[in-house]
């Protein structure tokens, strides 16, 4: 009986030191991770505070949010490939796509820019409106008159004083014009009938000594 009693005692007092071992890694691996999760809470808490801050200072700044990068897609989606366009179908677009283009040259198209062409070479120039302008008039006139007037009989020209009386200066200078001063204003009539014939038999004997 006493040699039986002698291993067991031994038996017990291995347990005894291998469990109040084991119990002290425990104890201490515990508080190790304990110290870590009050670790990582206060960096959870410090990152929850700075990211509040950031959120205040761009809506303060008036910055919009990022739209969210779309999620990858899922393997399923990605192993179903995209189905193929038929060769028939795809020359048919671009048969389609290469006829559009010829259209704009049709002659139905071509009719509006033949029309605006030809309105425009129908216009008479601002040499031809003053020199008409004179002619009409039965009185001297300023620039600034003769602007208002062509201004208001052609709303669709920009006429421009200044470019009016430098064309006036012009037609002085080829005796197509008469310009009288009466104190500081200047006025423009048309030729008398002898200057103009003259001016145009000059301008004809120039053209044929050019030539």
């Amino acid at each position: 009986m006493p040699g039986t009693t002698t291993p067991a005692t031994e038996l017990t007092s291995q347990y005894a030191a291998q469990v109040s071992g084991d119990l002290e890694r425990n104890v201490k691996e515990r508080e190790r991770i304990t110290a870590e999760i009050a670790s990582l809470q206060e960096q959870l808490t410090a990152l929850q505070h700075d990211h509040a801050v950031l959120l205040s200072m761009r809506q303060a700044l008036g910055i919009t949010e990022a739209p969210a990068e779309p999620a990858a897609p899922s393997s399923e989606s990605a192993a179903v490939p995209a189905p193929r366009r038929k060769a028939g179908t795809a020359r048919s677009g671009k048969q389609k796509a290469q006829k559009s283009p010829a259209t704009q040259g049709s002659p139905a198209a071509k009719k509006p820019a033949a029309k605006t062409a030809g309105a425009t070479a129908a216009q008479p120039t601002l040499v031809e409106l003053i020199r008409d302008h004179l002619a009409a008039s039965k009185e001297p006139r300023s620039a600034a008159e003769i602007s208002a007037a062509l201004g208001a009989a052609h709303p669709g020209r920009q006429i421009i004083t200044k470019v009016v009386r430098g064309t006036l200066e012009g037609l002085v200078a080829k005796s197509q014009a008469e310009r009288t001063r009466q104190g500081k204003s200047v006025f423009y009539t048309a030729p008398a009938p002898e200057s103009a014939s003259a001016s145009e038999s000059g301008t004809q004997q120039s053209e044929d000594s050019g030539h």
